[in-house]
């Protein structure tokens, strides 16, 4: 008989970060491709809807009933709620303008800004090599965005402003953390995304400041409107999606080092090169190409000092 082979934490967790990264990524497409359709309010608020649906169904009842609603943080937990309804709604708001492949690699400066933020709020210590990885992340943006040039558009600011927003969830999360279940905090996001979804579609959802020349606003501003049936069934799709993705990553960090698991998410990047060639017709531009290797770059770097910081 041989002893039975187990797989190491690691290898789960980054598996599960890659699972994770894939359906985020599906779910970015499919946005994208609705943003010319309908109100991106309407949308968030139909995939939250069915992703309380799932963790309720699929979820909650593994992990505690009920019980998951208790907590003694509640007004943190509303606070990152908001936090990450920014960084969503600015993210999908630059969806509507830029290619698909820029507002990832914007968007992945948030582990630099974490990195920042840990400093400055955590009170931890980073050495000179991952503030020099942040400065060439930062400079990596910068050629992405080309801010004075012509090709400049006031878009991509807000893929830079959700990483700030996903930076402050995660320094959130690392302080309720320690008390709060992964499930706990996953059904208040949802919660705060059906609140603020559902306030936005009565302030704006009958299109009364649908004349907008600029695609994001014209994103925001849209008129609300039955799906069809197809698009209806691809909703539903995001639904469970965000709610597989939202475990899948949580898991992800429970089990594997996070400095490990990391590092995976950054398939992203390429795989939204890929979608928005064959799906969008967006043909990578060879000047943000280099930006963008300059924030994969340096952030897996920042990633990997970190862990060699953890290991000692």
């Amino acid at each position: 008989m041989t002893q039975r082979q187990t797989l190491s934490p690691n290898i789960v967790g980054s598996l599960c970060a890659l699972g994770s990264t894939f359906v985020f990524s599906y779910n970015d497409s499919i946005v994208k491709y609705f943003s010319d359709a309908y109100a991106l309010h309407q949308i968030i608020l139909t995939r939250f809807l069915f992703g309380l649906f799932f963790v309720m169904v699929l979820i909650a009842p593994f992990s505690g009933g009920l019980g998951i609603v208790k907590t003694k943080k509640l007004k943190q937990h509303l606070l990152r709620g908001l936090f990450v309804v920014t960084a969503n709604m600015t993210f999908f708001l630059g969806l509507a303008v830029i290619p698909l492949a820029e507002a990832v690699a914007i968007f992945f400066i948030s582990p630099l800004i974490i990195t920042a933020f840990s400093v400055i709020f955590l009170n931890e210590q980073v050495g000179p090599r991952r503030w020099a990885a942040v400065a060439v992340g930062f400079l990596g943006v910068l050629i992405v965005m080309r801010p004075g040039a012509e090709t400049f558009q006031l878009a991509s600011l807000l893929p830079a402003i959700a990483a700030v927003a996903y930076a402050s969830i995660h320094i959130m999360t690392r302080k309720i953390g320690t008390t709060e279940s992964a499930v706990t905090m996953t059904f208040y996001i949802q919660i705060v995304f059906i609140v603020v979804c559902l306030l936005i579609g009565l302030a704006l959802g009958d299109g009364r400041y649908n004349d907008q020349d600029n695609a994001s606003l014209a994103f925001l501003f849209r008129a609300w409107a039955w799906p069809e049936p197809f698009d209806l069934f691809l909703m539903v799709l995001l639904g469970l999606g965000i709610a597989i993705a939202g475990l899948l990553i949580s898991q992800a960090y429970r089990i594997g080092e996070p400095g490990f698991v990391a590092s995976f998410e950054y398939v992203a990047i390429p795989i939204s090169i890929l979608i928005g060639y064959f799906v969008f017709d967006e043909i990578p531009n060879p000047v943000a190409l280099v930006g963008v290797a300059l924030i994969l770059g340096s952030g897996l770097y920042a990633i990997a000092r970190e862990r060699k910081a953890a290991e000692r």
